[in-house]
């Protein structure tokens, strides 16, 4: 309760003043000639002119505010290191427990440094979440700031007076002193790289905090998940290893340094680097035989793909057709078969046969060296018709072992619309495509398919009744695919509506040269928008469950769902910041999440050089949560009601508030208005003034 004064005049100013003036007119020169009776006329004034200002006594009535202590919990990836969390959490407790005994005390727990809303944090962040839990609150109020970490801090203010309050800052460090981790880092990697080219990546493995030569530290490198090296290196000096790159897509190599004994945490032993691969262009051989319809068709899908370099022939001028005309008369050149596959072979990542039938223009010599390039990892595309069903039949060159199906030599002529087989829905090439939803599907129909034996590796589109229409095989290191019939031109036409023969050809097309993105058995992950997404890409019927390792060192094991056919998937919450490692027995995924270098773990070390500075500058204490034994260490927490000193050796200080908040204010004029003691009294002194006034003038 506290009493306070104010006036409330009766009169408007310019009267007050006015009355003033008068009322000096009319006793000052009284008092001047010391007259009889002049001092008593001029209390009398003073007492009227008084009542006319309206002098009111308030009493304010105010309730005390709580002194807010906020408690800042740590909740970092590296604090699940070496048992600190659960330090953290004992002492919190602890903490809770001993503030709650304080009389007109408010704790605000603050869990800070974790991701807030699913969306990964780079570092570790606890002054931005302090200051806006403590928005509501008013600088006087905050007694003291207690806060709970392992000392790696990211988001320290640069000065006290940024911290918008003037608090102690007391801070209770978890982890031990002297800790050491072996860690390695990847300086620099190239972002992109030519398919076929070498790059170079630099690296160094760094001991922080050990004071020992450790001697020669085993770097296994891996690609894709595939051992690929094994390096011997020194602690601190730097590395460079030259790899190269072996198809599109993203290439992951992935770092480990062997272990340190005793060290913190081996997480940060592992860095990757992903370097997608680029093809400088694709380059594709189309070799057409006699001209058909359907030439066109391959020729304008492979010229409108700016990542493919074409070099297209067609065959018009077989031996038997030899007329006798000169070489220096004819208007096209001749077909260079002896550069194109023997010299260059390996050069084309595809060769496709539309149509040809082998009337001895190449050399069986030179199909010898195609089955070899498709064994070596190339890739071949025939687009078979009538040829491949009769003499002169691919088949029956040196070709054939790497031929997915022997042709039995009829021809099933009549109209059919093409099925993509149970195994073809779960396929990438023919999985989804546009039409085939349906039964029938909503495409135009073909006339011709040519008969083959019980064909090798997997069947995705049928011709009728229920024949192979279209068949993929993998050959050693290479692939193979066969497409029985010479009128896929039909849906190009747009006959009966068409088909989708673009995304068919160019998916087949891509599939043979391996493009990551069609393999049939593949793992992948990405992540976005706080979220990990999982797909399994699989020819089976089911697929067994994966872990999920965080960068953080947890891992999660989880259980994908049917999308598609073929296609398995599942959504994870991706709230660290780092990599994240899918595993499915041999196979691997990463998807990395954030900065390239995530702070949090760049050193996980134990520390008070970071937040010391702010502690002393604040008056407030700094200090280990156990000793050396292990034992938790709390300091006690003493309330301080003035002075400067807020913390000792084993004590934290709470600097308590004064702050109150008004509840409500009574008002007690003091010369009217009130029916109290006081009134009656100032009416009194009213009226015996000019009494006494009269009473000296009278004698």
């Amino acid at each position: 309760m506290t009493w306070s004064l104010a006036l409330e005049p009766l009169l408007p100013d310019w009267l007050l003043i006015a009355a003033a003036i008068l009322s000096l007119i009319l006793v000052l020169p009284g008092l001047v000639r010391r007259m009889r009776g002049a001092w008593l006329r001029a209390v009398a004034v003073v007492i009227l002119f008084l009542a006319l200002l309206n002098p009111v006594a308030l009493r304010e009535e105010r309730e005390s505010l709580p002194t807010v202590v906020a408690l800042v919990d740590d909740q970092s990836a590296s604090q699940t290191l070496d048992n600190r969390q659960k330090t953290t959490e004992a002492v919190k407790a602890e903490l809770q427990a001993r503030l709650a005994d304080f009389h007109n005390v408010e704790v605000r727990t603050i869990e800070a440094g974790k991701s807030g809303g699913g969306t990964p944090v780079d570092g570790t962040m606890l002054f931005g979440p302090l200051q806006t839990s403590l928005v509501d609150v008013p600088p006087e109020r905050l007694g003291a700031v207690i806060v709970l970490t392992d000392g790696q801090v990211h988001d320290v203010p640069k000065s006290v007076d940024a911290l918008g309050f003037h608090a102690p800052v007391h801070v209770l460090l978890s982890g031990r002193q002297n800790e050491f981790d072996r860690r390695i880092i990847v300086d620099s990697a190239p972002r992109f790289g030519i398919v076929g080219e070498d790059q170079t990546i630099k690296y160094r493995v760094v001991d922080d905090g050990s004071k020992q030569d450790n001697g020669p530290i085993r770097v296994t490198v891996t690609r894709d998940g595939n051992p690929l090296s094994s390096e011997v290196v020194r602690a601190g000096e730097p590395e460079e290893l030259t790899v190269a790159i072996t198809h599109g897509g993203p290439n992951i190599l992935e770092f480990e340094a062997e272990p340190l004994a005793g060290e913190l945490t081996p997480i940060n032993n592992r860095a990757v680097a992903s370097i997608e691969g680029i093809r400088e262009n694709l380059r594709v051989l189309l070799v057409s035989g006699e001209p058909n319809a359907g030439e066109r068709t391959w020729r304008n899908l492979l010229k409108s793909d700016a990542a493919v370099d074409l070099v297209h022939f067609t065959i018009l001028r077989p031996p038997e057709k030899q007329d006798g005309t000169p070489i220096n008369q004819l208007s096209l050149i001749a077909f260079p078969t002896r550069e194109l596959f023997s010299e260059k072979i390996d050069q084309f990542d595809l060769i496709i046969f539309d149509r040809y039938q082998h009337r001895g223009v190449l050399p069986i010599l030179y199909f010898d060296n195609i089955a070899r390039y498709v064994r070596d990892g190339g890739a071949v595309l025939i687009g078979a018709g009538p040829d491949y069903a009769s003499d002169g039949s691919l088949y029956d060159t040196p070709l054939s072992p790497v031929l997915p199906v022997a042709p039995t030599g009829s021809i099933t002529e009549k109209p059919f619309r093409a099925q993509v087989t149970d195994v073809g829905k779960k396929h990438p090439v023919t999985r989804g495509l546009d039409g085939s939803q349906s039964d029938p599907p909503r495409w135009g129909r073909w006339f011709r398919v040519i008969d083959v034996g019980k064909p090798d590796g997997e069947v995705v589109m049928n011709g009728p009744d229920d024949k192979a229409l279209l068949v993929l095989n993998r050959v050693g290191d290479g692939r193979v695919a066969l497409l029985l019939s010479d009128q896929a031109w039909l849906w190009a036409r747009g006959y009966e509506g068409g088909g989708p023969h673009v995304d068919l050809l160019r998916r087949l097309a891509h599939w043979l040269m391996k493009e990551p993105d069609l393999e049939e058995e593949a793992l992948r992950a990405r992540a976005s928008a706080g979220q990990l997404t999982v797909e399994r890409q699989t020819m089976a019927d089911k697929t067994t469950p994966v872990t999920v390792t965080s960068p953080s060192g947890k891992t999660e094991t989880i259980t994908l769902k049917a999308a598609e056919p073929g296609l398995w998937r599942a959504t994870v919450a991706a709230s660290e910041i780092g990599l994240y490692r899918v595993e499915e027995d041999d196979k691997r995924a990463f998807a990395h999440v954030g900065a390239a270098n995530p702070r949090e773990f760049i050193d996980a070390r134990s520390t008070d050089a970071v937040l010391r500075p702010l502690a002393e500058a604040t008056g407030g204490r700094i200090a280990r949560m156990t000793d050396s034994s292990g034992s938790l260490v709390v300091p006690r927490i003493v309330p301080i009601r003035s002075g400067g000193t807020v913390s000792g050796s084993d004590w934290i200080g709470v600097r308590m508030t004064e702050a109150s908040v008004l509840k409500g204010i009574i008002r007690i004029p003091i010369f009217g208005g009130y029916a109290g003691p006081a009134a009656f009294l100032a009416l009194l002194v009213l009226l015996l003034l000019p009494g006494l006034t009269w009473f000296r003038e009278g004698r």
